[in-house]
């Protein structure tokens, strides 16, 4: 150390120096950590902002969508054609008169049931009993004229055998034989026509059926030349129903007519809501229509309670085929993008959407390909779903398949 005069210690610079250096290198240091703490604190503060601004745009997870589900089935479905038919009896009988008379009395009453032989009419009957009675007395006559001649000539054959006569007048005899025996069977003619235009005054069923509505009074004058109705009788049972069949369907139904098949036919009223009556399939006409394209069937039912009325106009379902094992699922879970069909099959409460081919419709219930019987689809609340957006069920869907039996409806389509 050096020590002026005033005796005043003096720092040796050399010594001063450090002591100043380390001073100024802690000071450094400090404000280099106070700004890394403040850019720290800045980033955490900016990265805290970001997060609560992207937690506030950030979408809530929707919730998950309320649909009810239905289950694929396995069950057999039979395919149908639809069309329109007409009652027609089996037998329709309108019956004029076959001689001219009076009418004497009607026996029948209106709607009334008869049996084949029943009375209907009677046609007063005296002036053909009084010809029958002509007509069998020439008969008389005639015959005995035959026996006279018949007996001259075995006396004309006796006498030629002696030759007591000449063969002429045996030949002459034998002809005159011949003449009245055709005179006998000439009145014998007679007599049969006379007693058949008598029977005809009583005119009784020629079937067993239904009698329409009164057409004649007793008193009232028929002519047998005329066109006047006595009475009209229709065949209640059995009765038939004649429908067409087009063309294009023709094969599949003539194929199972011919294997002796039994195609049932149910008739429907006109609003193809309520059965009427079952029967079979009777045949097939023998000719197409080329103006409609369709050939007549004609079916035939018992109606044994008399539900089908003759000239009904019915809907009728043919049944053509039976599928068997089909997978059936509900007709509205099929949605349609453009021409391809598709549904939405549940796994693990997500819809998943899945192509299929629908096949034969009817009562609301479709034959698809493309899903197996077991899973379960979509039912509703099509306007929310989309492919892989999870669903809550709201009704509870069998998870195993039962088997059933659908009927099928194509129109104017050959049944497979």
């Amino acid at each position: 150390m050096i020590v002026d005069t005033n005796q005043h210690p003096i720092t040796d610079p050399a010594h001063q120096l450090p002591a100043h250096g380390s001073e100024t290198h802690r000071s450094h240091w400090l404000w280099i950590v106070i700004g890394i703490v403040l850019l720290l604190a800045l980033l955490a503060a900016f990265l805290f902002w970001r997060h609560n601004e992207a937690s506030e745009k950030k979408p809530a997870a929707p919730p998950k969508i309320n649909i009810t589900a239905a289950t694929a089935q396995k069950g057999n479905i039979g395919v149908y054609l639809d069309e329109i038919g007409t009652v027609t009896p089996v037998y329709t009988d309108s019956i004029t008169s076959q001689v001219t008379g009076v009418i004497v009395a009607v026996h029948y009453k209106e709607g009334q049931l008869v049996r084949k032989g029943d009375p209907l009419v009677d046609i007063d009957p005296r002036p053909y009993q009084a010809t029958l009675l002509q007509a069998q007395g020439a008969l008389e006559r005639d015959q005995s004229l035959l026996a006279q001649a018949q007996m001259d000539l075995e006396r004309y054959r006796v006498a030629w055998s002696r030759n007591a006569i000449q063969k002429q007048l045996l030949d002459d005899q034998e002809k005159v034989v011949m003449q009245d025996e055709g005179t006998v069977k000439n009145d014998q003619g007679t007599v049969q026509y006379d007693e058949v235009q008598l029977a005809y005054c009583h005119i009784t069923a020629p079937i067993a059926g239904r009698v329409g509505l009164r057409l004649v009074d007793p008193g009232n004058l028929v002519q047998s030349s005329g066109s006047a109705t006595l009475a009209v009788i229709t065949q209640l049972e059995p009765i038939t129903v004649i429908f067409t069949v087009p063309e294009d369907s023709l094969g599949s139904v003539a194929a199972r007519l011919n294997k002796r098949a039994k195609l049932t036919v149910d008739a429907f009223d006109r609003t193809a809501q309520t059965k009427i009556a079952s029967g079979t399939l009777l045949t097939l006409d023998n000719q197409i229509d080329t103006t409609t394209g369709t050939v007549k069937a004609r079916s035939i039912f018992e109606n044994k309670n008399d539900a089908l009325f003759p000239n009904q106009f019915v809907n009728v379902r043919l049944l053509v085929n039976t599928l068997q094992g089909a997978t059936l699922i509900p007709a509205s879970a099929i949605q349609q993008n453009g021409s391809a069909s598709f549904v939405y099959v549940i796994q693990d409460n997500v819809a998943l959407t899945r192509t299929v081919k629908p096949g034969v419709t009817d009562g609301g219930v479709t034959q698809v390909d493309g899903i197996n019987p077991g899973d379960i689809v979509a039912n509703s609340s099509f306007d929310k779903l989309q492919n892989n957006i999870a669903v809550t069920i709201a009704n509870n869907a069998p998870t195993k398949p039962a088997a059933t039996t659908h009927g099928v409806t194509t129109t104017g389509s050959s049944a497979q």
